[in-house]
Parts: C-alpha cells; structure tokens; sequence
C-alpha cells in the first residue's frame, strides 16, 4: 500500500473525523444506535443475492446467499457496536462483500444480545448458538470462516477460545477488522494514538472505558478479552488495522501472540486508516485494496 493518503481517502477520514467531534451528530448518531436493531429493514441488494430472517431463542440473523451459487462456504458475520450497538443496515452491505470476494459463499448476520440490557456472556452464548445452527444446516467446521470488525472480531476469536476449551474443532478461519481484543485498553496506542484517533479520540470515551459488556466478569478473561488468552491451535487469521486506531495495539498483540503459538497470521497494517475503514468498500484505495486482501485470504483457506 502507498504511504501517502490519496485526496478522496484524505477527504473521507477528515469527514470521520468531523461526524465523531460534533456532538450533535454524535447525541444524534448514538441514540439512533444504541440497542435498536435494523436486521429487518429493507435493503436492496443485488438480484442474484436473496436473503431470510431466521429466528433464534435469543436473536435474529439473516441469511443472504447467491443464487444458482455451488459454493459450499459460509461466513458467520459478527458485527461491530462496542457490545452496545445492534446490527446496523451498513452491515448488509457489508455481507454482500463478504458473499461476493467469497465467490458466492452464503452469509450468516448475526443480531446477536447487547449489554447493558444484556452482559457477557450474552453476545457469546448467541455467537455459540449460531455458530451451531450453521453446523446443523449441514455444513462442516471446515467450511465455516468467522468474520468481524471491532466488537464482532473480538467476539470471533472468545468463540474460538470458547469451543476450543469445550474441545470442540475451530472452524476453518477467522477474518478480523480492526478487532476489540482487549476490554481493559491497557495496549499502548490507547495513549500513543489518543490525539489521532478520528473516531475515538481525544476523549475517553464510555464505549472503551467504562463498556458494560464485561458485567461483574473479569475483563481479562479471554472470553471478553481474546487478547489474554492461548491462540494454540486457533484457524488461520486475516488481521486488519488503521495505523491511526487507538485500538492497534489490540490487533498488534493477537497477531504476535498467535504467530508465537504457530498460528498461520496474516496482518496487515493500513497507514493513516482509521477504525473499521473498510466500510468504506470501494470508495478508498484502502478499503479496496483490504477487501481484495480478503478475497485472496478466502481463497488461500479454500
């Protein structure tokens, strides 16, 4: 990747940065956010992808697949939202990528339970639970690849240590985007990057100070915070960053702990790139270029 920003990628970040310190669209942005779901909203996609609402005990997920599609992959989409938000619309567009640099694979979105109403291990236990309807649809571990950014990347590698301390088999991949692996913010780009961060910076912010997710639970265990935890025998790894992310450290960590623990570790760090850039899809170079980053990742694992 270039070193050096390219004008729309510069404009873009500016404008991150613009939405995060107004606090009218903040205030305004939050409460449209935080525990409301919009799983069940019309959205448009493309005529070969069709999409169910299926419901669980707990939640809801959507179930998008490629028509007259062969591909015998499924990706388990875990969103993002700090352990507060629900799923949001732009996470539609986003499992359409998926399906699409998946050569047709079907998506499952997961809604999963947010705190407060709903604390660890709530979002968890719904993660376990979907990942179990996928298996009881008929498809194998092996043909399973976890995605998320954020909260939902995080929430991919505690199922991970979760099944693997049940002695359950991993499924066959793990794609994590500017992943949440440390609910204690005790790396050092939570300082480091503090004054940079477009999003989550220059205030210390609820979301990563004081989240509620963890509860009365230690925010150490590796099932809150993926980052404390034994990466032994975890499936192969797509880890991407923004340099400017006060949460780098947390991809930083994962990615040496799990390649000391013979993991196979794809990380890639994106200069100047702020948290979750690759919403963005194609209208940045860096987005771009991360999203073909995971269709080559997909392709390896396939």
């Amino acid at each position: 990747m270039p070193e050096e920003l390219s004008k729309r990628s510069k404009i873009i970040k500016t404008l991150v940065a613009e939405f995060n310190s107004s606090k009218y669209f903040a205030d305004m942005h939050n409460a449209d956010v935080v525990g409301i779901s919009e799983l069940e909203k019309t959205f448009s996609y493309p005529e070969h992808l069709e999409s169910e609402i299926v419901e669980m005990d707990n939640f809801k997920m959507e179930v998008l697949r490629w028509k007259e599609s062969e591909s015998p992959w499924v990706i388990m989409q875990l969103h993002g939202g700090g352990y507060v938000g629900a799923f949001r619309r732009h996470y539609k567009k986003m499992a359409g990528l998926y399906s699409e640099v998946g050569s047709g694979a079907t998506v499952v979105s997961v809604d999963y339970r947010v705190a407060p109403e709903n604390p660890f291990p709530a979002a968890l236990e719904d993660a376990i639970d979907a990942y179990d309807w996928i298996l009881d649809q008929g498809w194998h571990r092996d043909q399973v690849v976890l995605a998320g950014d954020s909260a939902g990347g995080g929430l991919a590698m505690a199922l991970c240590h979760t099944l693997k301390s049940r002695w359950r088999r991993l499924p066959a991949g793990i794609i994590a985007m500017s992943p949440w692996t440390d609910l204690t913010a005790s790396g050092n780009s939570y300082k480091d990057n503090f004054d940079i961060d477009p999003v989550f910076g220059n205030e210390r912010s609820h979301l990563i100070f004081d989240n509620p997710y963890p509860g009365d639970a230690n925010p150490r265990d590796p099932r809150i915070s993926p980052a404390f935890g034994d990466f032994t025998g975890f499936p192969p790894m797509l880890i991407q960053v923004g340099s400017d992310e006060m949460l780098l450290s947390d991809s930083e960590i994962v990615a040496a702990k799990a390649r000391a623990a013979g993991v196979k570790v794809r990380f890639t760090k994106y200069n100047g790139m702020f948290h979750v850039f690759q919403i963005a899809g194609t209208l940045m170079d860096e987005s771009k270029h991360a999203w073909v980053e995971v269709r080559k990742f997909l392709n390896e694992i396939y």
